[in-house]
């Protein structure tokens, strides 16, 4: 990748950051629940706003630059390179599908993005139209709508998000990197002795999260996935979950300490570059670019250092592709009924083995609806 002649060479942790992407955008959903479960970010609740109600929360305003306006700008042979890149990824464009099969009445697939942003949470008319017409709406899990279950979900495998050994995060850090960890806590006014015993990816997805999404969330504002789950009780419709909070969590722990503690570390390197990150992936999102998104970021960095793609590929092996593998699995049979409305993370529809293309290869003719 190439460096913009216009902007300073950025941190050799540029490197790092496709687990970091991945880390965040599939990772962010698993925190909420988590925090939820545990009463970390029990926030005042005070704006909810669903059907019918005024969101308060639409004056927050999240910082951040979108990176293909930068590399457009500054380096067009770079963003036109990650252009192609993701040109090549199968079924890379495109938020909302639509499943048909002789017989069978149609459904949809939607990705979602697991934030609070007003643009992302606000459907496009498209999927709203689909949205409304469908019987059966379906999410990830729809444990995150029960407090109560997903903390006795919790409670009942508490190893999945603290350390249950004795063992606490010093134990894994070596000193630089205890320290950094313990001034970035301070810096934000959390003692390391509170979260001491928590899993590393709970804490680093803690610190990921743009100030912007903790304070809609604390103004009681839902992520997309929860609004079309609340809407659909709302409109009587049959509401299920592809995986339940626990599987969610495992996938999240099956993953190595190292990766974890690594994953920490580099989520505070890299905390001033977060706001981009993100804003690069909101608006590629609302813009159906699913595939854009990494490219382009990969695009405004360094040369990768190619020795480091193990983590990348190990998370995007469970974290990802088997979890879509058991998402396709388990909406086999939804789907099989007709007239169903099916939302996940975007971050699962692309690619040869992601859930438009294992989904078609069940037989349905799948077709983007822009």
């Amino acid at each position: 990748m190439r460096q913009s002649p216009h902007h300073p060479p950025l941190p050799a942790i540029w490197s790092r950051l496709p687990r970091l992407v991945l880390f965040v955008a599939a990772s962010l959903p698993l925190l909420l629940l988590a925090m939820l479960a545990i009463g970390l970010a029990a926030g005042s609740a005070k704006a909810k706003s669903g059907s019918g109600q005024v969101d308060e929360t639409a004056g927050i305003v999240c910082a951040g630059e979108n990176l293909t306006k930068r590399l457009s700008a500054s380096d067009p042979e770079a963003m036109a390179e990650a252009r192609a890149e993701a040109a090549a990824v199968p079924n890379g464009k495109g938020r909302l599908w639509k499943l048909e099969k002789p017989g069978v009445a149609p459904s949809w697939l939607f990705g979602t993005m697991h934030v609070t942003d007003p643009r992302v949470v606000t459907m496009p008319e498209a999927a709203r139209d689909a949205f409304d017409t469908a019987d059966t709406v379906v999410i990830e899990t729809i444990d995150i709508l029960d407090p109560a279950k997903a903390q006795a979900a919790l409670l009942s495998r508490p190893e999945l998000t603290m350390f249950t050994d004795g063992s606490t995060l010093v134990s894994f850090l070596d000193e630089a990197d205890a320290q950094l960890v313990e001034e970035e806590l301070a810096r934000r006014g959390i003692p390391l002795a509170l979260v001491s015993r928590m899993k590393p990816w709970m804490i680093a997805g803690m610190l990921a999260m743009p100030p912007c999404e903790l304070e809609r969330k604390n103004e009681g504002a839902a992520f997309l996935d929860v609004r079309i789950a609340e809407d659909a009780r709302a409109e009587g419709k049959t509401l299920r979950g592809l995986e339940s909070i626990g599987e969610q969590m495992t996938a999240m722990a099956d993953l190595p300490m190292e990766f974890h503690v690594r994953g920490l570390v580099e989520t505070i390197r890299l905390a001033d570059l977060m706001p981009d990150i993100m804003a690069t992936m909101t608006e590629l999102y609302l813009e159906g670019e699913i595939a854009l998104i990494m490219p382009t970021i990969m695009a405004a960095g360094p040369e990768t250092d190619e020795g480091d793609t193990d983590g990348y590929a190990q998370f995007e092996e469970r974290i990802v592709l088997m979890r879509n593998r058991v998402m396709a699995e388990r909406a086999a049979p939804i789907l099989a009924e007709g007239n169903a409305f099916i939302a996940v993370g975007a971050l699962h529809l692309p690619g040869e083995e992601g859930l438009v293309s294992l989904l078609r290869d069940a037989g349905y003719t799948i077709s983007a609806v822009r």
